[in-house]
């Protein structure tokens, strides 16, 4: 009795064991293929529960999802002589697993493959344009034909490149303190460039404000020497029709103004007796 039992829990282990090997399941974000006796067989297997041979068959698990290779930074030289540290990622995924491990194996030969593709393309594309229309205007397109000649060239291992993109771009250590030199250049002639436009300007302004006060201060010169002359011409003319009216009392009248301002206090005139000043005071 204890014999049967034995056997049948052995017969038991058995079946689990090549079960086991027999079946396997594929998660929805994964791709199998299966391997036997070292070389892959046709078919890539999706999610679901699926069956091999056991103890020949091996399977190779593959991701379906889109995957990241962030390549180091690498120099490039572009169409004006400028080098450029150029840091890109590129975002590809398994499209044909059987393609795949029959060219780059696995993920890490993948991104060897990617980078000596992704880096030939950069250069060439980037070799056909200014450092300073790559840093601002057509970095898009650029980097448009790079993922669409890079897709191309990958499509033969199995890979299906989506998109490459420049993460930074800087230049070499090197050459920054010299691009930094001509950019403080660049700014200081800038700079002395403004200040002498607006010193011109301020003598501009300066001069014409000099020549509106000139002439401001003539024509009011030129009025107040009018307004005096006319009225030194009515005074003139006031004193002459009063004298004309009364001579006698005119003189008299400046007789008097005359004695006012000569004889002050502790003044000593020497003068005749006779003298037509003294007319009125007799």
């Amino acid at each position: 009795m204890k014999k049967k039992s034995t056997v049948g829990i052995i017969m038991v282990f058995v079946i689990v064991l090549v079960a086991s090997q027999a079946l396997f399941t594929v998660d929805q974000t994964q791709q199998v293929i299966v391997i036997q006796l070292g070389k892959p067989l046709e078919g890539v297997y999706g999610p679901g529960l699926h069956f091999k041979i056991p103890f020949i068959q091996q399977i190779v698990n593959f991701e379906s999802r889109i995957l990241v290779y962030d390549a180091p930074p690498t120099e490039i030289l572009t169409k004006d002589k400028k080098n450029l540290v150029v840091d890109n990622y590129t975002k590809w995924k398994i499209v044909e697993p059987l393609m795949f491990f029959k060219t780059v194996k696995n993920v890490m030969g993948a991104q060897a493959r990617l980078d000596d593709i992704v880096y030939a393309q950069l250069r060439v594309e980037l070799g056909q344009h200014n450092l300073s229309d790559i840093v601002t205007v057509t970095r898009s397109e650029v980097m448009s034909k790079v993922t669409k000649a890079s897709a191309d060239r990958a499509h033969e291992y199995g890979i299906e490149v989506v998109d490459v993109r420049i993460k930074r771009a800087d230049l070499p250590e090197q050459n920054e303190k010299h691009v930094f030199d001509r950019m403080r250049a660049e700014r200081e002639r800038q700079a002395r460039q403004y200040r002498s436009e607006g010193k011109e300007e301020s003598q501009k302004i300066t001069a014409k404000a000099d020549m509106e006060r000139s002439i401001i201060l003539a024509k009011a010169y030129k009025e107040a020497e009018k307004t005096k002359g006319e009225g030194d011409a009515k005074s003139i003319k006031i004193y002459a029709d009063a004298y004309n009216k009364d001579v006698e009392f005119f003189e008299f009248l400046r007789s008097l103004e005359a004695y006012k301002k000569t004889l002050k206090e502790d003044t000593t005139l020497v003068i005749t007796p006779d003298s037509k000043f003294l007319k009125y005071l007799k």
